[in-house]
């Protein structure tokens, strides 16, 4: 049993088990009743997404590793609040007796709050999947329409140079 990190929108894999979105906002322009049916997500955990304030800074110019890293330091002081280190804490424990995935949108999980989440997870004892079938990094560096849009949906952001 364990956690498997995916892009949402991404078709499923055998034995994924239910599939939390760990993202701050739905898809846009998919009904609710189709979110599981298209890849997107069974439940909602926005919890657990980093805050419209910390993702709105990281967006707001290129992302080099010094601001990649100041975002992390964000992400990981914003799950440090109890709600937080329950939910993570309750993941851990579920890892332990059932298959299940949490994802975000995001094309490069590198550059992704899902690499910080996957290592919230072992940090609270839980059980990791390999995400082996999904990709996790793309060959060029994204663009923020890219990165902040769900797959096959272009974003408002602007495209940034690379």
């Amino acid at each position: 049993m364990s956690i498997r990190v995916v892009r949402l929108g991404t078709p499923r894999v055998k034995d994924e088990g239910l599939r939390l979105g760990t993202v701050r906002r739905p898809p846009r322009g998919v009904k609710k009743e189709d979110y599981a049916r298209r890849d997107f997500y069974d439940v909602w955990v926005p919890d657990l997404a980093p805050s419209a304030e910390l993702v709105s800074w990281l967006l707001s110019e290129p992302i080099t590793d010094p601001r990649w890293n100041k975002f992390v330091r964000g992400y990981r002081a914003e799950m440090k609040d109890a709600k937080s280190d329950r939910l993570l804490a309750l993941l851990a424990a579920l890892s332990q007796r059932t298959d299940f995935s949490v994802g975000c949108y995001c094309e490069n999980e590198e550059r992704c709050h899902r690499s910080v989440l996957r290592e919230l997870l072992r940090e609270h004892g839980a059980e990791m999947s390999s995400s082996a079938g999904f990709p996790s990094s793309c060959s060029s560096a994204s663009s923020l329409w890219e990165r902040a849009a769900p797959p096959g949906r272009r974003a408002r952001w602007r495209r940034l140079p690379a």
